[in-house]
């Protein structure tokens, strides 16, 4: 695993991460079906754990009907996960989010 790149201040997330992030920490209403599912960590490029450890969940991109390719990834349990990782290029990268 690399390094991470800088942590991202929630404050700096777009306002769709800021709501995603939200609703992750009140255990949803989730807009997306996918939401709230495993994440691997395939790509190695979040902190190694067991499987089914990450979640990952939608942050909506306006204008597209399709979930678009930014996310949030948590580790640790649902609603009161360890930490969370904000994605905009579809899991090619991460910040962690720092609260």
């Amino acid at each position: 695993m690399g390094e991470l790149p800088s942590p991202i201040s929630l404050s700096d997330l777009p306002k769709q991460g800021i709501q995603t992030y939200t609703l992750i920490h009140q255990g949803g209403p989730f807009a997306h079906e996918k939401d709230g599912v495993v994440f691997g960590n395939r790509e190695r490029l979040l902190p190694l754990n067991k499987r089914g450890y990450y979640l990952e969940y939608t942050v909506p991109t306006p204008g597209l009907k399709h979930r678009g390719i930014r996310r949030i990834v948590c580790g640790g349990r649902p609603v009161t996960p360890d930490a969370c990782y904000y994605t905009a290029d579809h899991y090619a990268s991460f910040r962690k989010i720092v609260p």
